[in-house]
């Protein structure tokens, strides 16, 4: 009885507080250190700061009380912030909706002017009813008058 006595208070118990020791100081540490970002941070230094003010013994200069409030601010100057960004990004979506809108309608308007043209149904070239057009002479020696202009 003795002997498991002694195993237990001089084995088992510091092992156990050894692995307490190590899960608490360092794996939840770690852990904790994982997901500390910067703007946590900053959030919590307004609070030392007043902590610190309250401690009567440490006299803290009224700057540094205006620091911590500009950094208590912070979250109001992000909000603002990306208000102006989503403001930007509405506007530039707007200008790219109308781009593709202008660009869909030209690409119709294309389609169609090539459709009014109708490559498929032309005259035969033999056609003998087909009368000259007045630009045309029909001697190589006279000017020709097209679109207001004479071509010799």
């Amino acid at each position: 009885m003795w002997k498991a006595l002694w195993k237990t208070w001089t084995i088992d118990k510091p092992a156990a507080l050894g692995n307490w020791l190590w899960e608490v100081l360092v794996v939840q540490l770690a852990a904790l250190l994982d997901r500390l970002t910067l703007r946590k941070i900053i959030a919590f230094i307004p609070v030392v700061i007043l902590i610190l003010a309250y401690y009567h013994r440490i006299p803290i200069p009224p700057e540094l009380m205006l620091v911590g409030d500009f950094l208590a601010y912070i979250d109001v100057f992000a909000v603002a912030f990306l208000l102006g960004v989503f403001s930007r990004a509405t506007t530039i979506l707007f200008v790219v909706k109308q781009a593709t809108g202008r660009a869909a309608q030209l690409a119709l308007s294309l389609v169609a002017a090539f459709q009014r043209l109708d490559f498929r149904h032309r005259r035969e070239g033999g056609a003998k009813n087909r009368t000259r057009s007045a630009g045309q002479t029909r001697k190589d020696d006279e000017p020709v008058v097209g679109g207001g202009y004479a071509w010799a």
